[in-house]
């Protein structure tokens, strides 16, 4: 039987607003799928074909997150590794081994190897970084909606000019991250 190699990479370490969400896929080597990448590198329209191909064509696929208050609580970077933990334990198929994108480890049931920039150069964590992206920013597009003028759908929860004008005239929210600097000032002052 083939080893069953998961690639996990997470979204979202760097916004003020919302959780990080992290994916873990088993690609089907018998389905190949083209045009992998880092999903910072393509388009929104091309990440949104792609994700449907991987939904269809994975053998399995799963996400996992953590939400504010975590991140608030135990630092972005155990937050990330928690939610790449918890999406790699939702796996409805236990994988063998785990490739992550980065440079740190989550505490895996399996063996697992992190690789610096593997999100564009292994097909596996290429597919886990469009999962979690696209998936995050729907999210984003939702929280927008509940969230209005803080411009949530466009930036993500990114810092841009924009949403930390948002911030200053409209205050903090719960779905704000209260430990990242500028909503900490915010709060302070």
């Amino acid at each position: 039987m083939t080893e069953r190699i998961c690639g996990v990479d997470e979204v979202g370490r760097g916004p003020l607003a919302g959780p990080v969400v992290a994916a873990a896929v088993i690609l089907d080597p018998a389905q190949p799928i083209s045009g992998l990448d880092d999903s910072k590198k393509l388009t929104e329209k091309r990440r949104e074909a792609l994700f449907e191909e991987i939904r269809n064509k994975a053998l399995a696929w799963s996400l996992g997150r953590a939400e504010v208050e975590e991140i608030d609580r135990i630092n972005i970077l155990q937050a990330s590794l928690l939610a790449m933990q918890r999406a790699v334990e939702a796996l409805p198929v236990s994988p063998d081994h785990a490739l992550v994108d980065g440079n740190k480890l989550p505490v895996l049931s399996c063996s697992a190897e992190a690789i610096v920039g593997g999100d564009g150069s292994v097909a596996c964590i290429s597919a886990a970084s469009i999962m979690a992206k696209v998936s995050r920013d729907r999210e984003m597009f939702v929280l927008d909606q509940r969230y209005p003028g803080y411009g949530l759908a466009r930036h993500k929860g990114y810092p841009t000019k924009a949403h930390l004008e948002a911030l200053a005239a409209l205050g903090v929210t719960e779905i704000h991250r209260c430990s990242f600097g500028p909503v900490r000032r915010l709060l302070e002052a």
